[in-house]
């Protein structure tokens, strides 16, 4: 990471996933990135992920993702929401604060169509990320 788009840690735990070149960055909003940029997103959503395409070197832009929770009582996926990465490789608001309970989620990026339209092959037709929240609100936990 470029000094420029450098970041510090604070409270919360980064997942660092490196599929086919595409790196891909969860956080819960605990940062102290560029205030205007922490500001906007922690208005929209509690979730937020930033990916990064590090064979070009660039943000990965326009890539499609989805948010999904685990219904524990069927043992099911439900879709709770879709998004698109902006130019910058982030996206926010993808739930609200109030929807963003204890539970099991999941994101699911669809690198193969990223790839695909930029004229390249992929080896992960997508990449799913796991993770459980334990409490609500301040102090939120990725595992």
């Amino acid at each position: 990471m470029d000094d420029q788009k450098s970041f510090k840690v604070t409270h919360w735990i980064n997942l660092w996933i490196n599929f086919s070149s595409v790196f891909i960055i969860l956080m819960p909003l605990k940062t102290t990135l560029d205030q205007k940029t922490t500001k906007m997103m922690s208005e929209s959503s509690p979730l937020t992920s930033h990916v990064l395409n590090t064979a070009d070197g660039v943000p990965a832009a326009r890539l499609p993702l989805s948010l999904h929770r685990l219904d524990p009582r069927i043992m099911i996926w439900t879709l709770l929401s879709v998004g698109t990465t902006n130019e910058d490789g982030r996206c926010a608001g993808l739930i609200s604060r109030e929807a963003f309970g204890p539970g099991m989620y999941k994101l699911r990026f669809e690198t193969g169509s990223y790839w695909e339209s930029l004229g390249q092959s992929s080896f992960y037709p997508y990449v799913e990320v796991r993770f459980s929240i334990y409490s609500s609100g301040a102090g939120e936990s990725i595992n």
